[in-house]
């Protein structure tokens, strides 16, 4: 078994250290240096010949993070590392994984490639926004899913009247595996937009009357879409109303929204670091759940076993 090195980019240092805790090694020692006028220069300050090299960072903001992820990789691939695998807890550009109107571009396929031919020999990622962005590589990729982190937490709180709801139709496939996890109903909000991060109209499918309702998403940007779906849930007559995504955006007036929102409490993980606190807000984190995939990757064993 060749050693195994985990490093991190500037944006998951926090998050790195965790998971490099959890799996029980030091991160290795990386220096980004900057030129004045922003131009990134990663350099190893160890040896990773022959190891396998494992890079965290998330995407987000995008483009530089991007950058700098792809140069750890080319980096590392010249200094003769044996396998460069990226663990990128939250994979930005994903919310672009088709043409949905004339003349756009498939973002996601094109961030695919850029990683692929930067050098990346694997791939590790949490709850995309579509699943079938894994067909957009050829080589392997590890989805892992945010359900282990929050069914956890869900069961702690025993709430009564249980149901769940998908904010929008694109999640209603992921709501209905907490649903039947849980062997209860649940809603979907069907909702109309003009343009992005904007709303023109929702409404409730299903009964929520009486109900604990708990919205699922895969991310939250600017609130706009989780807090009009509160809000239309408790006019129809719900008790209480929460929401759970995985990836904390929180972009534009997102803090704003949610404090002003009705929602009980925001349930994120730490893919993303938190730009503010918020009363709302509670942050799980998803370091040990990366520490074990790695584990798994890294052991040649199964990682089925992390999913709920």
């Amino acid at each position: 078994m060749t050693e195994v090195k985990l490093f991190s980019g500037t944006n998951s240092n926090e998050l790195a250290e965790k998971i490099a805790k959890h799996y029980g090694k030091k991160l290795g020692d990386l220096t980004i240096s900057k030129f004045s006028d922003g131009e990134m220069s990663p350099s190893f300050n160890e040896s990773v010949r022959g190891c396998t090299v494992f890079l965290i960072q998330s995407t987000n903001p995008t483009a530089d993070n991007l950058l700098e992820l792809c140069l750890m990789i080319d980096a590392a691939k010249r200094a003769s590392a044996y396998k460069v695998c990226t663990v990128i807890p939250y994979y930005g550009y994903a919310r672009q994984d088709r043409k949905d109107r004339p003349r756009v571009s498939i973002a996601a396929k094109l961030i695919a490639n850029m990683l692929t031919s930067a050098g990346a020999d694997r791939i590790m990622t949490c709850d995309l926004h579509a699943g079938q962005i894994q067909g957009f590589f050829d080589i392997p990729l590890d989805h892992l899913n945010g359900s282990a982190i929050f069914v956890p937490y869900l069961e702690r709180l025993n709430l009564e009247n249980l149901i769940f709801a998908a904010p929008d139709v694109g999640g209603v496939a992921r709501a209905r595996s907490y649903a039947k996890h849980f062997e209860v109903e649940m809603v979907v909000c069907d909702k109309h937009r003009k343009r992005a991060n904007e709303v023109a109209s929702m409404q409730v499918i299903g009964d929520v009357e009486g109900k604990d309702v708990i919205l699922i998403d895969d991310l939250v940007d600017t609130a706009g879409t989780l807090c009009k779906a509160a809000q239309i849930i408790m006019d129809k007559g719900a008790t209480s109303v929460r929401a759970i995504a995985t990836h904390g955006v929180l972009s534009g007036k997102a803090y704003e929204n949610i404090e002003n929102s009705v929602l009980k409490e925001l349930v994120i993980t730490d893919t993303i670091p938190l730009k503010h606190t918020s009363s709302k807000i509670r942050v799980l984190s998803v370091a040990d759940l990366f520490a074990k995939a790695i584990h798994a990757v890294t052991g040649n064993t199964s990682i089925s076993a992390l999913f709920i």
